[in-house]
């Protein structure tokens, strides 16, 4: 049986998971990261995007996070979050039609339009709906 560490990731509403497993695999903001049993305990930003976890006994597990922070500790991988959820829950029509909201809406810029935040959001969306594709791409969800 292979090498395991016990994870959690959790969100401000909920936990969402805590198990076993084998890999973590997350965006950080300075490159991708692949966590396994013994890694060396760091603490790191995380980029909206996917974070895929290989479970004890191989099967692969996606979420998607709207960013956040990875801590790795001896027996432990914690992955803190605004948001969580299983990338396989996701509405993939719904995203889309989010991100062309997001667009028109930097496109359209009126007096009382925020740049900064109208920019997070198409990035957030944009993220979330290419979860959903590499998810679909990759494992024929």
């Amino acid at each position: 049986m292979a090498m395991t560490v016990h994870c959690d990731i959790v969100s401000a509403e909920a936990e969402i998971f805590s198990g076993l497993v084998e890999m973590v695999i997350a965006h950080g903001n300075l490159g991708d990261l692949g966590i396994a049993p013994g890694h060396a305990p760091l603490i790191t930003d995380l980029k909206p995007g996917p974070i895929r976890l290989i479970k004890q006994g191989g099967e692969a597990e996606v979420f998607y996070i709207s960013g956040g922070f990875l801590e790795v500790q001896p027996n432990m991988v914690k992955v803190l979050a605004d948001t969580v959820q299983r990338a396989a829950d996701i509405d993939e029509a719904a995203a889309q039609e989010a991100l062309k909201a997001a667009e028109k809406a930097l496109s359209e810029q009126g007096s009382e339009f925020n740049y900064s935040s109208a920019a997070a959001h198409l990035a957030e969306v944009a993220a979330q709906l290419r979860t959903v594709q590499q998810l679909r791409k990759k494992f024929g969800g």
